[in-house]
């Protein structure tokens, strides 16, 4: 039987519950056959991968390479993939540079397995990197079958720390917040902002999302959002505010229905 995350609350209280018990929960989880089947391989035959063809071509491998990332829905689309890796990053003309979803830029620049790059698969501590963010990621799953609130607020940390570890401006973070789609959707909710920003051009939701940083924390500096209390902050918004959201939905829907009853029933 697969490994199912204990969650006894939803919302800040289910968050609460998890931080308190995620270590051992993650522990066991992490030991789950399933798990450490796929991470055994893993550890085992990712040396020997040199090419993207490689890799898409092993579904076992792809499968833990994608996970790590996120990116799992992806494991059939092996030409894509093959096409994202082999490119690589170092062009804006790169498919990854070219995808909104930099999740993508940040999977190809980790495996290096573009054309005249040096294949990163075999350097020390490469499986081992990679098996922890798998790990991390199909534990954040798991709570998602059951909670998809408390699986993006478990993904916060993780997606905040890839962005904030490159080495580009303020307003480059900002995009790639802009451009993760689960970090963006818990930031986005956090700040109170309407998911219709996103059919604006660009910069104007740039300054929206700074605008609102500055008057929820008092700072616009995406490396200050990576303070633990900032975290938690951004968290505890976050769930708050979408289960407001989910409950006035739930509530409209009750109205709409009783409305519709009451228009149909026989005079």
């Amino acid at each position: 039987m697969n490994f199912q995350p204990v969650l006894p609350l939803a919302g800040y209280g289910g968050w609460r519950f998890l931080q308190r018990t995620l270590e051992s929960q993650q522990a066991t989880f992490a030991e789950s056959a399933p798990v450490k089947r796929a991470t055994d391989q893993f550890r085992e035959r990712i040396g020997a991968i040199q090419t993207a063809d490689d890799l898409v071509a092993d579904r076992q491998l792809l499968q833990v390479a994608l996970g790590a990332f996120g990116l799992d829905d992806d494991i059939n689309n092996r030409f894509f993939i093959a096409k994202v890796l082999s490119e690589g990053t170092g062009s804006n003309a790169a498919l990854s540079a070219r995808l909104a979803d930099k999740r993508y830029a940040a999977f190809s620049a980790e495996f290096g397995l573009g054309e005249g790059q040096t294949p990163r698969t075999a350097l020390p501590g490469f499986a081992e990197r990679i098996i922890n963010r798998y790990e991390s990621r199909q534990f954040e799953r798991a709570v998602g079958d059951q909670d998809n609130d408390l699986r993006s607020a478990l993904n916060l940390t993780n997606g905040l720390r890839d962005i904030v570890s490159g080495s580009g401006s303020n307003t480059a973070r900002w995009f790639s917040i802009m451009g993760d789609p689960p970090v963006r959707a818990v930031i986005e909710t956090a700040l109170g902002l309407p998911a219709s920003i996103g059919r604006l051009d660009i910069d104007r939701q740039l300054d929206m999302f700074k605008d609102r940083a500055r008057a929820t924390f008092g700072t616009d500096a995406v490396a200050d959002l990576t303070d633990p209390a900032s975290q938690e902050k951004l968290i505890r918004l976050f769930l708050i505010r979408s289960e407001a959201s989910a409950s006035a939905a739930t509530s409209n829907g009750a109205i709409a229905l009783t409305l519709l009853q009451n228009t149909l029933r026989p005079a």
